[in-house]
């Protein structure tokens, strides 16, 4: 398999998405309420797109069970990350490590190979997502909180690894990627919201479904996003290889950055800029490796 024009461009766009919903969060009041709300929304976009689609491949519904499970460790520290750092500080950290891992487990888990260029782009994406992530804007934004947003952030890293492995094989075990989104984002926020509306107590639920009542119309776009931006991408690791994907999905944080600039007033300074030509470089590799 290799990466085609329209697939890369597929999954370029599933990246704007991506960086749209997490920039969503990063602006929320509540982290852990938005993070809850617009995933567990999808329980409702799903269902009738399942009943469109009917169920994945029954060999694939071990490694939806096991997504599900990973991914509530991926909301907790994705709200974490969030709580104590900038989208510009620990959106990059948590995207530019996660391909490496995969590319680097990849061969040994589902035994797939990339060319030299390909490792080339893949290691020119991490590098520029980190420049990114570390420039001195970064973390003089962080400054007292640094230390805690990096470790959500690199727990998460190794979390996106897993999960992008595990759905990786589930998706080309489904048969249908479309059934397999469906079938994954059905259940897969709704044990995180319990966890949410638990930690919080009989004495603040009540103004947590306040907030959420008030939230939801903006959290449908959110989830939109999400839904859309993960489905373009398991759909296009049934047409190229994982770790290229996973690699290419990360350009998510140049739009994470434009974002963070203009819209949460988040500082660009040169190492950003530096950061975001290697990005630039690496998925050219990526494109023609």
């Amino acid at each position: 398999m290799t990466l085609t024009g329209p697939v890369a461009l597929a999954v370029l766009f599933g990246a704007l998405l991506h960086a749209s919903w997490n920039a969503l969060i990063k602006s929320a009041a509540d982290k852990e309420l938005d993070t809850a709300l617009i995933h567990s929304i999808g329980f409702f976009l799903a269902l009738p797109l399942l009943l469109f689609t009917g169920l994945p491949a029954a060999a694939s519904w071990p490694y939806l069970l096991a997504s599900m499970l990973v991914h509530i460790g991926y909301y907790v520290a994705l709200a974490g990350a969030y709580r104590h750092g900038e989208l510009g500080l620990t959106y990059p950290v948590m995207r530019g490590c996660a391909p490496l891992l995969v590319a680097l487990s990849s061969h040994a888990l589902i035994g797939e190979s990339i060319s030299p260029t390909a490792w080339a782009g893949v290691a020119a994406v991490c590098a520029g997502v980190v420049l990114l992530g570390l420039s001195p804007a970064s973390l003089h934004a962080a400054d007292g909180h640094r230390g805690k947003a990096l470790r959500f952030a690199l727990c998460n890293a190794a979390i996106i690894a897993i999960y992008t492995i595990v759905d990786g094989l589930g998706v080309r075990a489904s048969g249908d990627a479309a059934a397999y989104v469906a079938a994954l984002f059905l259940f897969d926020g709704v044990p995180y919201l319990l966890l949410v509306l638990w930690r919080r107590g009989p004495a603040g639920r009540p103004a947590a479904w306040r907030y959420m009542a008030g939230r939801w119309r903006i959290a449908c776009l959110g989830t939109i996003a999400s839904l859309g931006s993960y489905g373009i991408a398991l759909w296009a690791m049934t047409r190229a290889p994982v770790a290229v994907v996973a690699a290419l999905r990360e350009t998510s944080v140049l739009f994470a950055a434009l974002i963070g600039t203009l819209w949460l007033k988040e500082r660009f300074g040169m190492q950003r800029a530096l950061g975001t030509g290697v990005v630039v470089a690496g998925v050219m590799a990526l494109r023609f490796g």
